[in-house]
């Protein structure tokens, strides 16, 4: 049944390449931008446990899966099959541990032997931090470079040297920023130090620090509409009570 529904996704792919007009345009740089809309959406419905919503966005991307697929095959360049073998090699080339003979004690083991396996696969790679992506945002860029810099044994021993060195960062910062709020990029590096040092932070205490954010902002937007229509409903405008006044609707949205 699995099988059947991936092929008929494959055969209604063929139909739209070739009768629709919006489907034949489009590139893999044509497709690009919305490959990355369609991915945040899936983020969205993962943050607000709406598996209905999952279900459907896992749908949209596997359609550009099998479109940027397509597009490949009539380069001349890969198929479908292609992919799905290339991935399915990559993993039992990664997993000794399952299809090999290396034995591991834990979860920690297991990313490490990923990591410097990954390393010697690299095409010319001189840098196990090569494998992270450019354009990655900046605080999701921090997360992927510090898992890898422990794939191969750079970390912390504890999460309280961790937790010293948030401190250390932020003393650092405040330092910089009395001794002269005109020196921008000392204090900007000093605060990017912070984060980075946060992000480290979250790691080891198991927190992934973009759901963490994610689900603050969503908290952020949630109070802040109440306060707006709270206060819309006795005839307060914002922008012209006090902050004492819009405390008061805060505390009521908690």
């Amino acid at each position: 049944e699995k099988l059947k529904a991936f092929e008929r996704l494959l055969n209604i792919m063929e139909d739209l390449r070739e009768k629709c007009p919006w489907d034949r345009k489009q590139t893999m740089e044509s497709l690009r931008h919305l490959t990355i809309e369609e991915t945040y959406e899936l983020s969205d419905a993962i943050v607000e446990a709406d598996l209905d919503e999952v279900k459907k966005e896992l749908g949209d991307l596997m359609l550009h899966l099998v479109f940027y697929a397509k597009i490949g095959s009539e380069k001349g360049a890969f198929d479908i099959a292609d992919v799905l073998n290339s991935i399915c090699e990559k993993l039992i080339h990664r997993h000794p541990h399952i299809y090999g003979d290396v034995e591991v004690a834990d979860e920690e083991e297991v990313k490490s032997n990923w990591e410097k396996i990954k390393l010697k696969e690299g095409k010319g790679k001189k840098s196990v931090l090569e494998g992270v992506p450019k354009s990655l945002p900046a605080l999701v860029k921090a997360i992927r470079i510090q898992d890898k810099a422990r794939g191969v044994g750079f970390d912390w021993d504890n999460k309280d040297q961790v937790y010293a060195k948030v401190m250390e960062e932020l003393n650092e910062l405040r330092e910089e920023e009395e001794r002269s709020t005109e020196n921008k990029k000392a204090i900007e590096a000093e605060f990017g130090d912070v984060l980075f040092s946060l992000i480290n932070y979250a790691r080891f205490i198991d927190v992934n620090p973009e759901d963490a954010l994610e689900r603050t902002n969503k908290k952020f937007i949630k109070r802040f509409k109440f306060l707006e229509t709270e206060s819309k409903k006795d005839g307060k405008e914002m922008g012209e009570m006090s902050l004492e006044e819009m405390d008061h609707y805060w505390e009521r949205a908690k």
